[in-house]
């Protein structure tokens, strides 16, 4: 957190009237001021931002599942296509200062509540109206160890201690200290930041252990490493072959391993976008924000289903007819769902246009506008999601009002409208890139309701990808499980999933090796992972330039 920005949380008036109001921010910029510098800041390689849901997990994971949050989390930033590259150059803002401050409040007050102390706290006070430095400091050793990924030093732990202590000489309650101490811990930067070290390991930097623990595990798992992984983090196990080796073919083998998939494919496919997506009623009358819900979760269910379970190469996504059916898309699809659990595994005719991830209501209704289809947000998606290119935005001055025109007679189809937009000589390469892809994609409306004919024009589904031509939804995934630029596209995100950065220069020879490896193992996503995790060059970051505000971060603003 930046000093700045507690300085002016102190001026709260919320805050003021709280018990102990002004003790708890005194408390919270020291602990602040000199948590970053526990053991110099010099060899910090990366500040990266718990995601909200890595919030949430870090916080199950220590003090259980019944431990609610319902305050709002600071937004999770996008940036080179992925929340894990966005998060390594976020800092907190003033705003959200206060969302993370009302969250520390409530999971403090919650762990050292009647109903969780007993399990949570692990001792019991000599004198529950006075402070108690024996139980504060092993309740501090054991949880800051977790919520810090990595042990406590003494002048930490004598700090949350001495907060406790004056907190519980104000408040008269052992428990209040307690909770307003946890509550400044949950506002330090190394809970909220994944802070990486590097240091020297003799032929060059690697991250030290703490940090690659919790690369591992957050890149596997997307969750905070767990005792077995910190254990071998202390024993210096993670900085020999074998102890690597079997780290992570733990954490592969865990049940935890499918949330991390999920993690993963949500953030390179941008499926959290759905949950604030909004469409015509009057047009799509029966869409609604549970269909959204709902396509969003198929899609992850379709792709652990076939990656995982049934262990299949990863461009089998693109064509996999096996899917999964809530009550909602049953009704879209028209095929009834009769499961009481609302999802039913399917298995789509042999015919049928919708295979594959692509012809599945997640991609079609995000890439879409509220009132239309659009070929070209579609094949945008595909060439940023999917094959990893970057697309220019359009010039400023670019007159869309042909295509939005959907009523025109003269022009009854999406591509009939393109064909006409892209006269205009400023449009017709970045179109040529997009349009082709998503042009097959045109028997499905904004919604994903699928359709043959556009104002009564039959629709045209022919496309192309590299020099190869293809119809219709099903043959664009065949197509583009043929094409080696997806999967090189999964090695490019998953790796700069897992080290917080897009690839650089230096990266290339080595993302290359990778590539051969996963083309040999037949494009298991399983292999490819536990061929990035095993690869020392994953622990050796270069350097990096630290932002402004992450500098901020380390040494406190002095403004």
């Amino acid at each position: 957190m930046i000093k700045s920005k507690i300085i002016r949380r102190s001026s709260a008036p919320k805050l003021l009237c709280w018990p102990g109001g002004l003790l708890w921010v005194a408390l919270v910029f020291l602990g602040n001021q000199a948590a970053m510098a526990s053991t110099g800041h010099d060899d910090i390689v990366s500040l990266r931002r718990l995601t909200q849901e890595q919030y949430r997990q870090t916080i199950a994971d220590i003090f259980g599942d019944d431990i609610e949050i319902s305050a709002r989390l600071e937004p999770d930033p996008r940036r080179e296509g992925l929340i894990a590259i966005g998060t390594a150059q976020a800092s907190v803002s003033a705003s959200g200062f206060e969302q993370y401050d009302a969250a520390a409040r409530q999971i403090a007050e919650q762990v050292t509540d009647l109903a969780h102390r007993e399990l949570l706290i692990g001792c019991k006070p000599v004198n529950t109206q006075a402070a108690d430095d024996r139980c504060a400091r092993t309740f501090f050793s054991r949880a800051g160890r977790f919520l810090y990924r990595r042990a406590l030093n003494e002048a930490e732990l004598e700090r949350f201690v001495g907060i406790a202590r004056k907190g519980a000489k104000v408040g008269k309650d052992f428990y209040w200290g307690l909770s307003l101490s946890l509550s400044a811990m949950l506002e330090t930067a190394p809970f909220l930041f994944r802070v990486e070290r590097a240091t020297w390991q003799g032929d060059g930097y690697r991250l030290d252990d703490y940090s690659t623990a919790s690369r591992i595990s957050f890149l596997i798992w997307n969750a905070p490493p767990d005792e077995v992984l910190l254990s071998a983090a202390e024993n210096g196990s993670l900085r020999t072959d074998n102890g690597l080796h079997r780290e992570i073919d733990r954490l592969l083998a865990s049940p935890r391993y499918e949330k991390g998939v999920r993690a993963f494919f949500n953030d390179m496919l941008a499926l959290d976008d759905l949950l604030a997506l909004q469409k015509d009623p009057t047009i799509y009358p029966r869409y609604s924000a549970k269909l959204a819900s709902d396509a969003r979760e198929q899609t992850l269910r379709t792709i652990v289903d076939t990656l995982l379970r049934r262990d299949q190469d990863y461009r089998a996504v693109f064509t996999t007819r096996h899917t999964f059916f809530s009550r909602a898309l049953g009704f879209l699809y028209s095929e009834p769902v009769t499961s009481p659990s609302g999802w039913e595994a399917r298995e789509l005719a042999a015919g049928d246009p919708r295979a594959g991830i692509l012809a599945q209501p997640a991609f079609l209704m995000a890439h879409s506008h509220p009132g239309r289809s659009s070929p070209t947000l579609r094949g945008k998606a595909l060439r940023e999601l999917i094959l990893c290119q970057s697309v220019p935005a359009p010039p400023p001055n670019v007159d869309f009002a042909l295509v939005q025109n959907v009523s025109d007679p003269n022009f009854a189809t999406a591509r009939q409208r393109l064909t006409a937009h892209n006269t205009e000589p400023m449009c017709v390469a970045c179109h040529k890139l997009m349009d082709p892809l998503g042009l097959p994609l045109e028997s499905f409306d904004g919604a994903a309701g699928m359709r043959m004919t556009e104002n009564g024009a039959e629709i045209d589904l022919s496309g192309s990808l590299h020099n190869q031509s293809f119809i219709g939804a099903a043959g664009l995934g065949a197509t583009l499980a043929k094409d080696g630029a997806a999967a090189s596209c999964l090695i490019n995100r998953l790796y700069s999933y897992g080290a917080g950065r897009a690839p650089e220069q230096q990266d290339s020879e080595r993302i290359d090796a990778i590539y051969e490896q996963y083309a040999e193992r037949g494009f298991n996503l399983t292999k490819l992972l536990r061929t990035i995790a095993l690869s020392r060059e994953f622990y050796s970051p270069p350097p990096v330039e630290i932002s402004a505000d992450q500098v901020a971060i380390q040494q406190g603003d002095k403004s």
